[in-house]
């Protein structure tokens, strides 16, 4: 037997799947030393296999140069220099992540690629359960974290793509 809903009642359905909806976000998360950070997943243009980039002058350290994706010349961020873990070593596992996100303070779209020790796993993360970051004083700068949440007793850094990926700042 079909149900008939008045549409009082379907209306209600509806606003209740598009606010459960807007309460999860999905984060792909990945590994650096014994972390674990995530990133946007809406972000995430393609999971790369590692490839040397092309060195270019007068870049800061953390950015490891460029590389042709796609027809796209794209900058090589590597996290592990930029957030100040112990020097890189490039294994079977390590991935540049392709983004695509706004430049902050901006409309304007740029891809960057980030360098990361190895994918993890995708999860979905009800909008409650992240939590700020901690205020560790103006000698730690936390402005890349969009927030911190627990999965499966894990503690996961999720990274505010748009501020971390500012083009004006990685030029200063």
């Amino acid at each position: 037997m079909v149900e008939i809903m008045d549409k009082e009642t379907a209306k209600s359905i509806v606003d209740d799947t598009v606010n459960a909806k807007d309460q999860e976000q999905q984060f792909l998360t990945f590994i650096m030393g014994k972390d674990e950070y995530g990133v946007d997943i809406l972000a995430v243009q393609e999971i790369h296999i590692w490839v040397e980039p092309r060195p270019m002058p007068n870049t800061p350290e953390y950015i490891r140069g460029v590389i042709d994706w796609r027809g796209t010349i794209v900058p090589i961020i590597d996290l592990r220099v930029r957030f100040k873990y112990p020097e890189a070593t490039y294994t079977d596992t390590t991935v540049v992540i392709i983004l695509q996100t706004r430049m902050a303070g901006s409309e304007q779209i740029c891809i960057v690629g980030i360098v990361v020790d190895a994918v993890a796993d995708v999860y979905d993360v009800n909008n409650s359960d992240l939590k700020k970051a901690p205020n560790f004083g103006s000698k730690i700068d936390t402005k890349y974290i969009k927030g911190l949440t627990k999965i499966n007793d894990s503690m996961i850094i999720i990274l505010d793509i748009e501020k971390l990926i500012n083009l004006e700042e990685l030029t200063e």
